[in-house]
């Protein structure tokens, strides 16, 4: 509407003017107040009862469940021998050869030839009985093959008469058999036992193993991992410094619970303190003798440590009634010799050895393979 301005003194045209300006501006400010305003929430319309029920939200689908671990199946160790016996680590038999070749062997070839034998860990008594059984073969044929004459005196000392298999009796026969395994840190032990009884699967045989070497936390963590592999269950404890023999126990417990055919039982190997050694597998056997008398107790040996190996072998006879040998890393810098020293020093036989690093590389020992491995036949 029309503002009456007469009553104001002065140029209206101004004042009207200013009047407008301040129309203008509270119209502004009136905008500005609005938009700082938030409108309040509307309220939802009331429910009708015939409104369509929203359809529920689509079940997620169930995480996949983890793979299940693949069981392996072990090679069978019928032939295992004849595919690793070209590992055999050794150049003794080589070296023999070449002395042997030259013909009527002088007294320096004969001090070569007792050097060779003794820096190849043949060991002296071993070596005293080589010499003297070339020496008489050679007598009764000088003009026969050195290489055929070798191989028979090399024969008579490995000795391939000698009972290599495991006296673990046989498949089906419905008994628990037992085997302990000793050996010192370091020498492939708890491996040995993995592959030992993948060595029984492959057999068909139905296997517990016992994780009695509770001083190295490792150990048992590595077993469980070599029994998983073939679907063998492994008894442990889970606390660092168990009582081994308890262990043992409880695993040929088992082991007769479930039915199996063969224990195996690793144990530890320190040689620190012999009494101490003495006492504890001597513990063991007893406590699984109660269960099932050990009809094999494997002493196993790193075959690269030479006379270092004997000492072991020495100690381990005392300790316990050995009924053979398995020696590890044969494809390795190990000379060979310590297979017939071993042998002369505690009367049992070499019954496995380790030519490799797979899981497979475990096999019978076999007395004439080995000799014609060192010949390179």
């Amino acid at each position: 509407m029309p503002v009456d301005v007469s009553w104001i003194p002065g140029d209206s045209d101004l004042l009207v003017t200013v009047v407008a300006g301040l129309v203008v501006l509270g119209g502004v400010g009136a905008a500005l107040v609005g938009k700082t305003r938030k409108a309040p929430p509307r309220e939802a319309p009331p429910a009708r009862d015939d409104a369509p029920v929203a359809a529920p939200p689509a079940p997620t689908e169930a995480p996949e469940a983890p793979a299940q671990a693949t069981v392996e199946s072990p090679e069978a160790v019928d032939h295992r021998f004849g595919r690793l016996r070209g590992r055999v680590g050794t150049g003794l038999g080589q070296s023999l050869l070449a002395i042997f070749r030259r013909g009527g062997l002088s007294q320096d070839d004969w001090d070569e030839l007792e050097e060779t034998l003794l820096m190849a860990d043949v060991g002296a008594a071993a070596t005293d009985e080589l010499m003297a059984d070339l020496k008489a073969r050679l007598k009764a044929a000088p003009d026969g093959d050195p290489r055929e004459l070798l191989r028979a005196a090399l024969l008579d000392v490995v000795d391939p008469a000698l009972d290599r298999s495991l006296a673990l009796g046989e498949a089906g026969d419905g008994a628990l058999h037992s085997a302990i395994v000793v050996g010192v840190n370091g020498v492939g032990k708890t491996t040995t036992v993995g592959k030992l009884a993948r060595v029984l699967v492959a057999e068909d045989r139905s296997v517990v193993l016992g994780a009695a070497d509770t001083f190295r936390a490792a150990a048992a963590d590595q077993l469980e991992t070599w029994g998983s592999r073939v679907g063998v269950p492994v008894v442990r404890s889970h606390q660092d410094g168990a009582d081994p023999a308890s262990v043992a126990f409880e695993a040929a417990d088992r082991a007769r619970a479930e039915q199996a055919e063969v224990l195996l039982v690793d144990t530890a190997g320190r040689l620190q303190n012999k009494q101490g050694l003495m006492d504890e597998l001597g513990k063991i056997v007893r406590v699984v003798s109660k269960v099932a008398p050990p009809s094999e107790v494997l002493l196993v040996l790193d075959a690269t440590t030479g006379q270092n190996g004997l000492t072991q072998a020495r100690v381990f006879g005392q300790v316990a009634p050995l009924t053979g040998i398995v020696l590890t890393k044969l494809d390795g810098t190990a000379k060979g010799g310590i297979v017939l020293a071993v042998q002369r020093e505690l009367g049992v036989p070499v019954k496995f050895v380790g030519l490799g690093e797979g899981a497979d590389d475990l096999a019978p020992f076999d007395a004439a393979g080995f000799v014609d491995s060192l010949l390179g036949e």
